[in-house]
């Protein structure tokens, strides 16, 4: 089945948000992390040029190590929670230079012990920064395997875990963009498309 959805996923070729199209790019764990860290709780429309507007700033941890945190507020802005984004990543390009070499650690459980850096986002800096398999599990990812019927889970991280153990990982580190992609323009949580949705046929939700 999971062949099948994958497939027809990739041949629908949805259109693409701007900041998704970026993470896609972007190849700096660093950047993939600061810009992860943006998009927690804010929509991919605010997202994007802000991350653009972050970037005009630096691009390092040493750059923004030394950066004056209502400076990186007033570009982030409006971003949900910018004020405490700002710091956050103030804070954290601090503590990779001082105690990092201002190297991201390419570790889940490493990542994880920064302030604010959760398992989706430790797992999208894997797959995207360092492309190393690894399942970022977003609120589209958590909905749209469970309307499926693939999984049965309660929460996102309870999802990360039951991939990791049905998923085969050669769809790991796909899985995320096209899922979100799918989401974003048919399996919204809200009304979703299922007239148009190319994975009806195999959808719990219509059987």
């Amino acid at each position: 089945m999971i062949d099948e959805i994958v497939e027809k996923l990739k041949q629908a070729d949805q259109p693409r948000s701007d900041f998704v199209n970026f993470m896609e790019d972007i190849r700096d764990p660093y950047i993939v992390l600061i810009a992860c860290i943006l998009s927690l709780r804010t929509n991919d429309k605010t997202t994007y040029p802000a991350t653009l507007r972050m970037l005009e700033i630096g691009r390092t941890p040493e750059d923004f190590a030394k950066c004056d945190v209502k400076t990186l507020e007033k570009a982030i802005y409006p971003v949900g929670f910018y004020a405490n984004k700002a710091r956050q990543i103030v804070e954290l390009s601090r503590t990779l230079v001082e105690k990092y070499n201002s190297k991201v650690p390419d570790s889940i459980e490493e990542m994880t012990k920064f302030n604010g850096v959760g398992r989706k986002t430790a797992n999208l800096v894997m797959a995207k920064g360092f492309q190393k398999p690894a399942i970022c599990v977003d609120v589209h990812v958590h909905r749209i395997f469970n309307r499926l019927g693939y999984i049965k889970t309660r929460t996102p991280e309870e999802t990360e875990f039951a991939l990791r153990k049905k998923l085969p990982e050669k769809y790991w580190m796909d899985i995320n963009t096209l899922l979100v992609t799918h989401g974003q323009n048919i399996c919204k949580p809200v009304n979703p498309k299922c007239d148009i949705c190319p994975v009806k046929d195999y959808c719990a939700k219509n059987i």
